[in-house]
């Protein structure tokens, strides 16, 4: 009888793991922005996957004793379009809200189907053009938001250039996921993170000894190490094993539909805080992009269940 409710409780606990990770992730760029005030953007990244690889190797040491050369060569490969998503979008929160950075980033679920057309010929469908037109009004009302809410023009600019860094890792972070259907396809997910987050941390390394001024950093308390820490830990090695495990036992419209609600966060935790504040454009943009989400993620399936659509 207790395996049977145990069974019976499997699905609900799957979901209560992509709703926290929904949580940790709209939480992850208030962090970077926080972070940011500290460390270098790929100084930020280099960490947080360094760590994150780190401890995922040890977890599951008996995956890596079964990895092939070919598994290394993918996921060092997929690696470089996760560091080039991620290094856009880090260094775009640090021009601009970590709210509307988010949403903005979160237009990859739109751009995916077009993107992957190119490669499967596979066509978009009717629900991804339509969120695509909501996501691209959206954007419209966002980046009105950004400009009407400067207070000079060197501010607007800088607000302008972290919604089009933000905007980047969308289609970044969109490449990325092709890129994994596409080489990953059939290989092992754990090997393929813990390979991607290996190259993300090196070339994270080379730009940010490269490029980035490291001499002017001051740790005044513990608070910047435990953000490393926290996005290291949290946001990215624990959200991944939830987002695994969760995805295992959820259909896949009700894990989209949760997993959705990241964006929401993205921008409740910020406006919680006080870090960030509501505009009508913005507030009419962030629904936008939601609802363009939803239709692309579901294809409304949730509503077909109930025969209102």
């Amino acid at each position: 009888m207790n395996k049977l409710e145990n069974a019976k409780n499997i699905p609900s606990l799957a979901k209560i793991g992509l709703f926290i990770t929904a949580i940790l992730w709209g939480s992850s760029l208030t962090v970077v922005k926080q972070a940011s005030q500290t460390f270098q953007p790929n100084f930020i990244l280099m960490v947080r996957f360094g760590l994150s690889s780190l401890i995922l190797a040890l977890i599951f040491n008996k995956n890596l004793k079964r990895a092939s050369k070919k598994d290394v060569k993918t996921g060092l490969i997929i690696g470089i379009f996760l560091f080039l998503a991620y290094s856009s979008q880090t260094l775009g929160v640090t021009y601009a809200a970590p709210g509307r950075s988010a949403f903005l980033s979160a237009s990859y679920c739109v751009i995916v189907p077009f993107m992957a057309w190119l490669f499967t010929r596979v066509r978009p469908d009717k629900y991804n053009i339509l969120a695509a037109l909501i996501a691209v009004g959206g954007i419209y009302f966002i980046s009105k938001s950004s400009i009407d809410g400067a207070n000079s023009t060197f501010v607007g600019k800088q607000k302008i250039l972290g919604d089009g860094l933000a905007l980047l890792s969308g289609f970044l972070f969109a490449s990325h996921i092709v890129c994994v259907s596409i080489f990953a396809k059939d290989k092992d997910p754990i090997l393929m993170t813990i390979f991607q987050f290996a190259s993300a941390t090196g070339l994270a390394g080379l730009v940010n000894f490269a490029m980035e001024d490291n001499s002017n950093i001051l740790i005044p308390s513990w608070r910047p190490i435990l953000e490393l820490g926290y996005l290291a830990i949290f946001c990215t090695t624990i959200a991944l094993l939830l987002q695994n495990i969760g995805q295992k036992y959820t259909d896949e419209s009700s894990a989209s539909i949760i997993l959705g609600f990241e964006s929401v966060f993205g921008i409740l935790i910020p406006v919680m805080l006080g870090i960030e504040k509501l505009t009508t454009n913005s507030l009419i943009g962030f629904v936008m992009i939601f609802v363009a989400i939803l239709i692309s993620e579901t294809k409304l399936s949730f509503l077909k269940k109930y025969r209102l659509f």
